[in-house]
């Protein structure tokens, strides 16, 4: 079992930076794929990064390439996402995710509950 808390969202001006930090519990942290996802109002949950196991072969969604990077730390158990170059598109409800593979799907096994970016124009 693992449970995952999400923080670091809040309201930025467009242009600005955020990092989102995903803080998981239980010892079994290097041995789950970890992904991030963006939910916004009235859409469905989309895909935004995922990273390996060991903070390889880093994935990322074609709208925040070049703009977010995915990243973890093993040894504090937490993933981050820091997204720069923000955009009002990108507001919206932030999860993170634990599964056994990278996927861009939503088959990941464990979720946070989720963290609010809204980015103003």
């Amino acid at each position: 079992q693992v449970q995952l808390v999400e923080s670091g969202g809040r309201l930025v001006q467009a242009g600005g930076s955020l990092r989102l930090s995903c803080a998981a519990s239980g010892r079994a942290f290097a041995s789950y794929v970890m992904g991030w996802f963006r939910q916004a109002p009235g859409k469905e949950r989309d895909f935004i990064a995922a990273i390996g196991r060991l903070g390889g072969n880093p994935i990322y969604a074609d709208s925040v390439k070049g703009r977010f990077t995915i990243s973890r730390d093993n040894a504090k158990n937490t993933v981050y996402l820091q997204m720069n170059s923000l955009k009002p598109e990108d507001t919206a409800v932030y999860y993170c995710a634990a599964g056994p593979r990278l996927s861009v799907r939503l088959d990941y096994d464990y979720w946070g509950q989720g963290t609010q970016v809204t980015v103003s124009s």
